[in-house]
């Protein structure tokens, strides 16, 4: 997340640092704090290449910004904590 708390776009230069292995981390990363909100994807991945440099998870093709914007969500409501600035 930027460090001004506001959502990555898949754009943002810091997607392209991301590798696969770090990826599969934060996928299963994404399964604790997620299922009692009703999000499993058990079969989520990393999808082989990239697009434009950026890695692929998948979920729906979502770009590693939808993970990473994800799991913010989810971190700022385990820390009773507003997700972004307003």
């Amino acid at each position: 997340m930027n460090h001004d708390r506001t959502p990555l776009t898949p754009h943002d230069p810091v997607i392209r640092t991301y590798t696969e292995p770090e990826v599969t981390a934060l996928l299963a990363e994404l399964h604790e704090p997620g299922r009692p909100f009703g999000i499993q994807w058990g079969s989520a991945a990393t999808l082989p290449g990239a697009v434009d440099g950026r890695l692929l998870v998948d979920f729906g093709n979502a770009p590693v910004a939808t993970l990473l914007n994800l799991l913010h969500l989810l971190r700022s409501t385990e820390r009773n904590d507003p997700p972004w600035d307003s």
